[in-house]
């Protein structure tokens, strides 16, 4: 279990490719604080460290993580947001995250406001795919409120620490994003279905 609140920033150092799954190894602040099996999030993609190089750090993604996120698109050079798990009886700043990414979005409008910004994104909606004015969504793994939305779009607002400390300096139209809808709205999604079935 995540907050959405960025940690540090990882640099991809080394990609390998084992059958279909794909070992990503990354620099990182954070890298030497591991520990092996531990749960760290990457872009908003709960992995778990399998190796740890001096001040590196390795996860593995299966074909199903490379199919539903953007990890899949990385080179060597980029940069990840990066979370590790959640402590039981700290402050939970963001909102529930799973790490566990739903969908890709695609970035389709970025707007420059004095200071601020306005990212606006376009998905594929399903009905579990829930957004709502003000809602939470989990962007890259960052926790994020809905400013608008619409049928298949919607757009967040983005202050100066935000850009400055996570990815979303390098996001610009056409780029893919990772979403984690909010954990509780999928719950209600899930049981309305089956109570309008019944």
């Amino acid at each position: 279990m995540f907050t959405g609140i960025i940690e540090a920033l990882g640099t991809v150092e080394t990609i390998e490719k084992e059958g279909s799954n794909v070992h990503f190894t990354f620099s990182s602040p954070i890298s030497n604080a591991l520990k092996i099996d531990q749960s760290i999030s990457h872009n908003g993609v709960c992995l778990t460290v399998v190796k740890q190089p001096e001040g590196q750090h390795t996860v593995t993604a299966i074909q199903e993580t490379l199919d539903k996120s953007n990890l899949g698109q990385l080179v060597v050079g980029d940069t990840v947001n990066l979370e590790r798990a959640m402590i039981a009886g700290s402050r939970l700043d963001g909102h529930m995250v799973q790490g566990h990414v739903d969908t890709t979005g695609e970035c389709i409008k970025v707007e420059t406001l004095d200071g601020s910004w306005y990212f606006h994104f376009r998905y594929q909606v399903t009905p579990e795919h829930l957004l709502v004015d003000k809602g939470s969504v989990c962007i890259n793994g960052v926790s994020l409120t809905v400013v608008q939305a619409t049928e298949d779009q919607f757009s967040v607002a983005i202050i100066p620490y935000t850009y400055e400390h996570t990815t979303f300096k390098d996001i610009k139209v056409g780029s893919l994003i990772n979403l984690e809808f909010d954990v509780i709205g999928k719950y209600i999604a899930k049981y309305m279905a089956i109570y309008t079935q019944s």
